[in-house]
């Protein structure tokens, strides 16, 4: 770093500093005036939405920023988004200059990959697939590559290899642009329509789902495209769902196959997993509590298919074997379909199917770690029946406390899944919360001997509260 420090030997220092600017997570950048005054503690964002032309980042000059990107986007067009003061043109793949005004009149889609990204690498060869099929078509579009890579050498092996047109290898222009579309996902293909305006910011996934068929783009089309897709969910079937082709069953541990259809009229649990995640690791083991507890009492209506995200067989095997459950086998292409299908971008995940082969819910994760097995069948009817219990729960505690070791007070609130500040344990549901402060405290240990409890209306003994597990009744 080519700036000055607080020595790390000076724990007081650094700790008086972060309560100062109520520093709650990393990195955080303060910005002071030379008087010492305070100009703003979202110094990340300002300096990762505009670099060096945030300077002297205040408001005002933040605000002027904002009305220039304002002013762009209106009159916004192909050469106001490609030409910059040192070239007006893009590339093809012999390394040709190709001049901007040319594609003026087209559409053209803006596409932002790292090939280095094994989504990216998958998407371009579907994306080479629809633009042929355009071409021969007649269809007046074209494709500029806005390469995302570090790596020179293989970029430019890369570049060889595209039908399309492409920026400079690290031309400043690609920066640009990843600030003016708001990029945060890759692949991305942002839609330039004929008249220079943004047609739409992403059709990826609608390429990825329909293929040549998402052409031309336009709002119409998706509206279209949402039609389809929601007469395919109405008429959802496990088959549909989980056949491809010829592959038509699951595995048990031991590679012994499964018909699909024997698990037809059951509850389907899809587990997108893989043995390198540590968050998949730490859900496993309540996911095969409630599995057993939910087949004890009925064990021909659930089942669950885990969907691997591993590198390779021997990491699958090893844990598809503590599972007690079928899978699908390691490297089947049935994944990559699914996993696109229910839009998975991070794992674990859980995708719950009904018995008539319809989505149940997307979210049967956060359900079992919520309710564990008492969540199935994962309908919207039996979650309300759950949550109207813990509203029973809650019935007579206090709507604020005080707790003697945090400074603010303490707000009773819903908080799905969290970890109390005090005894460092796994909570559910409910919490006394602050907000400013990111703060939890179970209610065992805010109604319980540990705590210093008051009400807002009035003061609460502890000794009128019996705490047993994870909930505090009255006693």
């Amino acid at each position: 770093m080519p700036w000055l420090a607080i020595p790390f030997s000076d724990t007081e220092t650094r700790n008086s500093l972060d309560e100062l600017f109520h520093v709650n997570g990393i990195p955080h950048l303060a910005l002071l005036h030379e008087t010492g005054k305070v100009i703003t503690e979202d110094g990340v964002d300002i300096i990762r939405d505009y670099g060096a032309e945030g300077y002297p980042f205040t408001s005002e000059r933040v605000q002027e920023l904002k009305d220039q990107e304002e002013e762009a986007k209106r009159n916004q067009s192909l050469r106001s988004l490609l030409v910059s003061r040192s070239r007006d043109f893009v590339i093809s793949s012999d390394g040709n200059k190709i001049p901007i005004s040319e594609l003026e009149g087209k559409t053209v889609g803006l596409y932002f990959c790292a090939t280095s990204y094994r989504s990216c690498a998958l998407f371009t060869q579907k994306l080479k697939d629809v633009y042929k099929k355009l071409k021969e078509k007649g269809e007046n579009i074209e494709v500029v590559f806005i390469p995302l890579d570090d790596e020179e050498e293989s970029l430019k092996k890369e570049l060889e290899s595209l039908p399309w047109l492409s920026l400079p290898i690290k031309d400043k222009t690609c920066a640009k642009l990843i600030q003016y579309f708001e990029l945060s996902e890759l692949p991305t293909l942002v839609i330039i329509g004929p008249d220079g305006k943004t047609l739409h910011p992403n059709v990826a996934e609608a390429i990825e789902d329909h293929g040549i068929d998402a052409y031309p783009f336009t709002p119409e089309k998706f509206v279209e495209l949402d039609e389809i897709a929601k007469a395919k969910e109405a008429t959802q079937t496990l088959e549909s769902v989980l056949v491809s082709g010829g592959q038509d069953f699951v595995i048990k541990n031991g590679g012994e196959k499964i018909p699909v259809s024997e698990l037809e009229g059951k509850t389907v649990l899809l587990y997108f997993s893989a043995h390198w995640c540590p968050p998949c690791r730490a859900f496993l083991p309540k996911l095969i509590d409630a599995y057993h507890k939910i087949k004890a009492q009925d064990k021909d209506t659930l089942e669950v298919v885990f969907l691997s995200s591993d590198r390779d067989q021997d990491s699958f095997d090893e844990f598809f074997a503590g599972m007690p459950w079928l899978a699908l086998p390691f490297g089947d292409s049935r994944k990559e379909i699914l996993s696109r299908k229910f839009k998975v971008s991070g794992i674990p995940m859980l995708v719950a199917i009904g018995p008539s082969g319809r989505t149940v819910t997307k979210e049967a994760r956060d359900l079992i770690g919520l309710y564990g097995a008492d969540a199935y069948p994962f309908t919207e009817e039996r979650i309300k029946e759950i949550e109207a219990k813990n509203d029973d729960i809650a019935k007579g505690w206090p709507e604020k406390v005080t707790y003697e070791t945090h400074e603010h007070e303490l707000v009773l609130s819903r908080r799905r899944i969290y970890y109390c500040d005090d005894c460092n344990k796994e909570g559910h549901i409910w919490s006394y919360f602050c907000e400013e402060c990111d703060f939890d405290l179970h209610p065992n240990c805010a109604l319980g001997d540990k705590g210093s409890v008051n009400s807002k209306e009035e003061e609460k003994p502890n000794d009128g509260w019996v705490c047993d597990g994870d909930v505090c009744t009255k006693a």
